[in-house]
């Protein structure tokens, strides 16, 4: 009685301890999220500290190209908001036609050959430019870390842990599929 007694005992101390790494591997990757997306927010903000001053410097020399300066604030506004929610579909769409509008910003800035001159603009653009593809490198680390969490908590025996603590999947930070289509150049010079 006393070997089935510790046989038991063993079991049971075995099954705690596997439990105690599966909800210490499920806290680790909910952490790699929390810390994915907090680089993406910190580079998002970065970007949208920028794009007033942008847009301001344009505004000097594209007095009648008040529509697509409008877009990029109005989609600015929206991308913010969705960040502080951290909807990332609502973020996903508003980045996408961020996006649109700065592909635009910079392809109509070509027939101000004045703006183009100048310092200020060109470094606010690169500057842009150089935090949109940092964004997009990000981006693909938030969703590998997000894709780990969810993988990893539909698993067995990795699911009964995650059920019975609580864990739950994370949304993927996808953007707007207006961003994979080309600037059409011509039709901005038409408008």
């Amino acid at each position: 009685m006393a070997l089935a007694t510790i046989v038991v005992l063993v079991i049971l101390l075995v099954a705690a301890l596997y439990g105690v790494v599966i909800y210490n591997a499920l806290v680790a990757l909910k952490h790699a999220v929390a810390q994915s997306w907090a680089n993406i927010d910190v580079l998002l903000k970065q970007r949208n500290d920028e794009l007033p001053k942008l847009v301001a410097v344009a505004r000097e020399y594209m007095t009648y190209e008040q529509q697509t300066l409008d877009r990029v604030t109005r989609a600015r506004t929206r991308a913010e908001a969705a960040q502080r929610s951290g909807d990332m579909a609502a973020l996903g769409a508003a980045e996408g036609e961020l996006r649109l509008g700065l592909g635009q910003l910079f392809a109509v800035a070509e027939a101000y050959p004045e703006l183009r001159a100048n310092e200020v603009f060109n470094q606010l653009a690169r500057r842009i430019s150089g935090l949109e593809s940092a964004i997009a490198d990000r981006r693909e680390f938030y969703n590998a870390a997000v894709n780990r969490n969810n993988v990893r908590i539909e698993q067995f025996p990795d699911i009964l842990v995650a059920r019975a603590l609580g864990f739950k999947p994370f949304d993927l930070l996808e953007f707007d599929v207006t961003e994979l289509q080309d600037v059409d150049v011509r039709a901005l010079f038409r408008s």
